[in-house]
């Protein structure tokens, strides 16, 4: 049985970015105003280890601003914090989130001394119009430098990629997760671009001067990566903020693509793609009745958000009956069965 994997998050808001990039508010997004101190994390970790199942994987992630910026004695007080723990065998792993313009030898260095397992590289997209409308202040070359050092050094690494910036578009999005395989990282994020209250964004937002993707638009182009991530063994840990009291449509999100289940909506949307193509490449559509069979785990979407994903085969392909096959051996793997030949067809 896979372990579970408990990540404990400690935030460093916006500490060590040197620019303002237009769509960012760290301290609304992380929910977190106060500075992080060492005996903010160790109670942090404390409290989480308290809750957390036996024999978890247990993970302390440093998220928010470009930890490689801030001040070194800072950083090595938060690592070294961290560090006691894994030393102790209280915890198993250490993680990071930073800017490819923050990562060098040096920094990969002491990083290595601390045991730090996997670092995150905020890289959004690999367009340089993209990263430059945004604000960002480093280039694509620096995203595919730090990647490279990243890897030589031994660490994970992770990708950090946004949809919907300004400039952007779905073939730019298709470049950048092309470039992003290449690189070869173990973990790959994907933000759709949200307006928050406080940022440069608004402002243009609210000037008629950005355009935010609808949901439907969002949900379509995320689909098309998750595929080409999973299709390359790349693992998307996810999709979409995480919902909070700041980050929902009644806190800071001002517009733009934000569903409190959007990751749902984007495995659904995947899987409701591989069973059409099946339908039209067999000739299935007009029957009268369409078997699925699939695992319990995957059942919620096959059938989509409120029943999405059902409706869609009914109502577009013509299928009077659609029916689920649930199977206990099966994990997400989807079959269709095929009246004529008397066999089910994967998805």
């Amino acid at each position: 049985m896979k372990k579970k994997h408990v990540i404990i998050p400690v935030f460093v808001p916006h500490k060590g970015c040197p620019h303002e990039c237009i769509f960012c508010n760290q301290k609304r997004i992380s929910g977190q105003i106060e500075e992080v101190t060492a005996e903010k994390i160790s109670s942090t970790v404390e409290s989480y280890l308290l809750k957390a199942p036996r024999g978890a994987f247990i993970e302390i992630a440093f998220y928010g601003g470009s930890f490689t910026g801030i001040k070194k004695e800072e950083q090595f007080s938060l690592l070294e914090v961290a560090y006691n723990y894994l030393k102790d065998g209280k915890v198993n792993s250490i993680r990071l989130s930073t800017r490819p313009d923050y990562i060098n030898e040096e920094i990969l260095e002491y990083l290595k001394e601390y045991n730090v397992g996997t670092i995150e590289l905020g890289a959004q997209s690999f367009d340089e119009d993209v990263l430059y409308l945004s604000c960002r202040g480093h280039s694509a070359d620096d995203i595919i430098t730090s990647s490279l050092l990243i890897k030589q050094y031994g660490f994970n690494l992770g990708i950090q990629t946004m949809i919907g910036l300004p400039g952007d578009s779905r073939e730019k999005d298709i470049y950048t997760a092309e470039k992003t395989i290449a690189l070869k990282p173990e973990i790959v994020r994907i933000y759709p671009t949200l307006v928050i209250r406080g940022t440069y964004l608004e402002e243009l937002y609210k000037k008629s001067e950005y355009v935010p993707l609808n949901l439907e638009e969002a949900v379509e182009i995320c689909s098309e990566l998750l595929e080409m991530y999973k299709s390359n063994g790349i693992n998307v840990i996810r999709i979409g903020l995480q919902p909070t009291e700041n980050i929902s449509m009644d806190g800071d999100v001002i517009a733009g693509p934000f569903h409190p289940a959007f990751r749902q909506l984007v495995e659904s949307r995947a899987i409701l793609k591989k069973i059409e193509n099946v339908i039209v490449r067999e000739k299935f559509e007009g029957k009268n009745e369409l078997i699925i069979r699939t695992g319990a785990k995957n059942v919620s979407y096959v059938v989509g958000q409120k029943r999405g994903n059902i409706n869609h085969l009914r109502n577009s392909l013509g299928f009077k009956k659609v029916m689920l096959n649930v199977d206990k051996d099966l994990d997400d793997e989807i079959f269709i069965y095929k009246s004529d030949g008397n066999c089910w067809v994967e998805v």
